[in-house]
């Protein structure tokens, strides 16, 4: 068995166990020790380390089996392990924050299902490097979650859709909701502390900025906030070190909703010029989204919603979206650093401190940390997945367009509708179109152009009464008429070839 060394600093941290293969062995035994360093390997006689999952600036994360349970289930082992020359304050604060995770997990995963539990929380004393004085090292345990975080999924996928990212906003707001009511506040949201499971359900991570409120946000009785936040997600409040609020929060989401949006950083989308967020130039919402987006990441605490209820309930009167199950990668296999973690793996494995994040006590500030973990190189973008309205307007048009292009061929050709030539050219035009709007080439306004330019071309037609025998050249309105009916009608027929496709194709999506 591979056993990994939780010692800073270990030379050679990945120990080879062969006895430990044994089940028996692995239950029984009472203590190992790396071969590089004395370091024990067995935490609190409990707790066997088998990987690294990241490490941040106060700490680091390692895959664990707790072999005090029927199938020695894994689980994620956090260590308190600052780093860079330290103030007395800061390491303090740092240890503060570390055991305030414990006590928060302890208080809100238990009883929260999309919050890691805290499953133990201890110290120990380990036989130092310098012979006869020892070292102590600070654990906490918590549920594994096995599945990518959002900063690792919009590297692997690229920007989500509307309708991703309003499931991401939706299932957030409702644990902030829980979070809020339990007179905390996260302070860390980023994609990377959003974690989704293999079966779709997403947590939130990395409980060790939270800030629990003593006085209701606002009153006389508020405190400074510790200067403790993620660049570019934290809002002005909370890098000031004044007050946060849950408002607090809700600007952080939303600023993560926006680079999952774009797959833009949030210096890319910020205008300091302005002093303004330029996210809209980016990418097409709903109006709706766009302006609970926007007030969000509204710079003063005031102007934003002030609970995550509230959102909820602006996200719910959002208009319905496609009814397509919203589509997630396949997570990375278990050997890969990105597929397993209790905590950000690309880095934020202890208090959520990642090398953006910053901590200011009263002395110096903080050194630079150890940079993160690298995650995947992105690939290629895929096309902004459609919503339900969307996919029926352009089944509209199609048919639309479908039906004047019969006509439009028919007169221009003199033949009947059963010729090859004509069935060629029609095929040909309307593989076009429907591609050009897979494409996003043509879309919304364009498509009203485009079938009233083609309405007008067909009324026009000279040969148009070879196929439409009760219309004269003289009188366009009667042509008019008659033409957009069967337009209006093959456009009908469209729709509910479009919507008996959909059905077919949700049926048996859910049936494999």
């Amino acid at each position: 068995m591979e056993v990994y060394c939780t010692r800073p600093g270990c030379s050679r941290p990945v120990n080879q166990f062969a006895d430990l293969d044994q089940a028996a062995t692995l239950r029984t035994v009472q203590q190992k020790f790396c071969t590089a360093c004395g370091m024990p390997q067995i935490l609190a006689g409990r707790y066997v380390t088998t990987r690294l999952l990241g490490k941040g600036g106060f700490g680091a994360a390692f895959l664990a089996r707790d072999r005090y349970t029927p199938a020695m289930r894994e689980c994620v082992v956090k260590q308190f392990q600052p780093s860079g020359d330290l103030s007395s304050t800061q390491l303090q604060m740092a240890q503060t924050l570390f055991e305030r995770e414990a006590q928060v997990l302890e208080l809100l995963g238990n009883q929260h299902p999309q919050i890691p539990d805290l499953l133990a929380f201890f110290e120990i004393d380990a036989p130092g490097q310098v012979p006869g004085k020892s070292e102590r090292y600070f654990y906490l345990v918590q549920e594994f979650i096995d599945g990518l975080n959002l900063e690792e999924e919009l590297a692997q996928r690229g920007p989500y859709s509307e309708e991703a990212v309003t499931e991401v906003l939706s299932e957030v707001l409702k644990i902030l909701t829980f979070v809020h009511e339990h007179n905390s506040i996260h302070r860390d949201i980023k994609p990377s502390n959003i974690m989704r499971r293999k079966d779709g359900r997403l947590f939130l991570l990395d409980f060790g900025a939270v800030k629990q409120v003593t006085a209701a946000a606002g009153s006389p009785g508020g405190k400074a906030s510790t200067g403790i936040y993620s660049m570019g997600f934290a809002p002005p409040e909370q890098m000031r070190g004044d007050v946060v609020y849950p408002a607090t929060d809700l600007y952080a989401l939303a600023v993560s909703c926006i680079t999952l949006l774009t797959g833009m950083q949030p210096s890319e989308l910020y205008d300091a010029y302005s002093n303004s967020w330029k996210w809209k130039d980016q990418v097409k919402v709903s109006p709706h989204l766009a302006q609970i987006l926007d007030r969000m990441l509204e710079l003063t605490p005031s102007q934003r919603p002030q609970s995550a209820a509230e959102v909820l309930e602006q996200l719910r009167q959002l208009p319905p979206a496609s009814a397509a199950p919203v589509s997630h990668p396949t997570p990375a296999p278990s050997g890969t650093l990105g597929s397993a973690a209790g905590g950000s793996a690309t880095g934020g494995a202890v208090m959520g401190q990642v090398a953006s994040t910053s901590l200011q006590g009263s002395g110096n500030p903080a050194p630079a940390t150890i940079p993160p973990v690298a995650a995947p190189s992105p690939v290629a973008t895929p096309s902004r997945s459609r919503s339900l309205l969307e996919y029926l307007t352009g089944a509209a048009f199609t048919g639309f367009e479908g039906g004047l292009l019969a006509i439009g061929l028919l007169s221009l050709l003199g033949t009947s509708i059963v010729s090859p030539v004509f069935w060629v050219l029609w095929l040909f035009f309307i593989s076009g179109l429907i591609f050009a709007q897979s494409r996003r080439w043509i879309e919304r306004l364009d498509l009203v152009i485009i079938a009233g330019i083609t309405l007008a071309l067909v009324v026009l037609f000279p040969f148009l009464n070879s196929v439409l025998p009760s219309t004269t050249g003289t009188n366009i309105g009667s042509a008019l008429y008659t033409v957009a009916i069967l337009g209006i009608l093959t456009g009908l027929a469209a729709i509910a070839i479009a919507i008996v496709f959909r059905l077919v194709y949700l049926l048996i999506s859910k049936v494999l």
